[in-house]
């Protein structure tokens, strides 16, 4: 076999993605994992008997995690066992106002009339429209590399295009079907996913809605981590090598080639680079200022999306009153909106998300116990210091309680919290950002950042700061996007 070997940076989704992508075609991969264990962002821990997922504890689009496998003759039941959530969560609105969003159709739709008479045949037309979406935004639109133009130059693509509703807000979509607040606020939450307001995230984006509502919420036992271990074990099948604490320092490039990796401890030669950490920091730190592409004032004009502040919590009772996810809304988005994306700030009344997976799966926390992930969502850039951190635990605790009417900070035997400066120091994140960079119209498509570098020849780049976007459905596909892409350019190597 003549192989070429290509170096992935970083083991997240993406990165292992497009490892395991190439070591099919037959390249001789390596994989430079900067912290001990694999996963990036999907890492986890255990404390005290509780397993944490660190970052993503949604899994959605149960089709694209199953296409990934397919394609090495694999299926998603090989490595973890999926179950369905129901409900898929519930949102709470205020005291006494709980929804449980159901994960029957015929349930929600149900639920929809009881707030808006006509709202379930409205449903029914969002849907219509929201099914074509993902059809062609998922199967088609997002495996576009969006380097030229001339992908989308086909007829039935601009038509498709059209029909997707690319130019109007999704803000002002939704508001066509429905008027009833809490519908719109349901049908407005998978939108935050993305990392932008509604009204500057294309109508196109309820194909989100359709994976919510249609395919439905599932969980991993285990966690989420299960998917991580199990695409770990698949790469290394097909003959992928991982090399675990190996920080990256700097890339040496000669003559608009790069040539060498040099980490923390070791030197790499390398005949192809596919960056999976993250975009920014690969740029203005690992590279000469020469080979950069983008300058200081585009990565500034950038829109990002929100980092988290984060509180893994071991609780030393059962709670009432919560299902796995947990959503409360019981404060007014707009002014903490405002404080993410328009006037950056710590916000004055947050919204919050509480993960509780152990209602769902006993292995994740002691006999008798709750595992707790609550997450607000913040602005990027923001100073974090530990009275901030522990200001905000107090503040949601507050509600958190009072709303589950119930005393909780007496029984959390293990607490540990994460925000901006450990998405720093963990993951070179950008201005401490957790998703990546916000799908708004302007950073679509072509206007994202390039997936293989403008200034050297063999530097690819993959995840959420480049094609197709946040989130980890995407983070899949942009590594089988990229290993394409690599393919096309460096001929895959030949048997003999």
């Amino acid at each position: 076999m003549n192989e070429k070997n290509i170096i992935v940076i970083g083991s997240g989704f993406s990165g292992l993605s497009a490892a395991t992508s190439l070591a099919n075609q037959g390249y001789n991969v390596t994989v430079l994992e900067k912290n001990s264990t694999p996963g990036g962002r999907a890492r986890s821990f255990t404390a005290q008997g509780f397993t944490f997922d660190m970052g993503p504890s949604w899994y959605w689009m149960p089709d694209v995690f199953e296409s990934y496998f397919r394609k090495f003759g694999k299926s998603t039941a090989a490595y973890y066992d999926l179950v369905r959530l129901d409900p898929s969560y519930t949102v709470v609105f205020g005291e006494d106002d709980f929804v449980d969003v159901p994960a029957s159709l015929d349930e929600l739709k149900a639920l929809f009339e009881k707030w808006e008479p006509g709202s379930a045949h409205q449903l029914d037309r969002f849907l219509e429209q929201a099914a074509y979406k993902y059809e062609v935004g998922i199967n088609q639109l997002v495996y576009k590399p969006g380097r030229s133009v001339t992908e989308f130059i086909n007829l039935r693509l601009l038509l498709d295009v059209l029909r997707l509703d690319v130019f109007q807000s999704f803000h002002k979509h939704i508001r066509r079907f429905f008027s009833h607040p809490k519908i719109i606020k349901l049908m407005e939450f998978p939108i935050l996913f993305l990392g932008a307001l509604p009204e500057n995230t294309p109508a196109l984006y309820s194909l989100m809605n359709y994976a919510d509502i249609s395919l439905g919420t599932w969980y991993p036992m285990g966690g989420m981590h299960k998917i991580i271990e199990g695409m770990v074990q698949l790469a290394e099948e097909k003959g992928v090598t991982f090399k675990y604490n190996q920080d990256v320092q700097k890339i040496i490039v000669e003559h608009s080639e790069a040539k060498t990796i040099v980490t923390s401890t070791d030197v790499f030669e390398a005949e192809v680079i596919v960056a999976s950490a993250d975009y920014h920091h690969v740029e203005k730190n690992l590279l000469p200022a020469q080979y950069q592409s983008y300058s200081d004032e585009y990565w500034n004009t950038r829109v990002m999306a929100p980092s988290s502040l984060i509180f893994y919590l071991g609780i030393s009772k059962r709670l009432k009153k919560l299902h796995h996810h947990n959503l409360f809304f019981d404060e007014d988005f707009g002014p903490h909106a405002n404080e993410i994306y328009t006037n950056p700030a710590w916000p004055t009344k947050p919204l919050f998300y509480v993960s509780a997976p152990s209602v769902t799966d006993p292995t994740v926390a002691p006999e008798g116990c709750e595992n707790l992930f609550i997450l607000i969502p913040v602005a990027p850039g923001l100073k974090d210091t530990e009275e901030v951190r522990e200001k905000y635990y107090n503040l949601v605790m507050d509600r958190l309680e009072k709303l589950t009417n119930q005393e909780i900070r007496p029984f959390v035997s293990y607490k540990r919290s994460y925000a901006h400066n450990d998405f720093i120091q963990d993951y070179n994140a950008f201005k401490g950002n957790a998703y990546g960079l916000a799908n708004t119209l302007l950073q679509t498509a072509l206007l994202k950042p390039s997936l293989k570098s403008k200034k050297v020849k063999n530097l690819f780049y993959t995840g959420q700061l480049t094609v197709p976007g946040p989130g980890v459905p995407p983070s899949l596909i942009s590594g089988q996007v990229v290993a394409n892409e690599v393919a096309k350019e460096f001929k895959a190597p030949v048997i003999v």
